[in-house]
């Protein structure tokens, strides 16, 4: 999910394929605007650099194709197979 928000009291909300949430960001240090985290159970448990967040998208898009299925991604997210 990319951080589209930093919030008070260690929370930021983020957003993918159109679904926001507010997340806990008490597990990971120095997340920023524009980072992209994994979230589990409302708690961003890692950072991930852009690159390796575009390749996790690009795989869920793969899938999703595969299975035929109607992924919405980020808006600014290219996806390059």
């Amino acid at each position: 999910m990319r951080v589209i928000e930093l919030l008070d009291g260690e929370r930021a909300r983020v957003e993918m394929g159109g679904v926001e949430k507010t997340v806990s960001l008490t597990l990971v240090d120095g997340v920023a605007a524009g980072d992209y985290v994994i979230v589990h159970v409302g708690f961003a448990i890692t950072r991930l650099d852009a690159v390796e967040a575009k390749k996790t998208l690009a795989l869920f898009a793969e899938i999703a194709d595969r299975l035929n299925i109607d992924l919405k991604l980020e808006s600014g997210d290219e996806v390059h197979q």
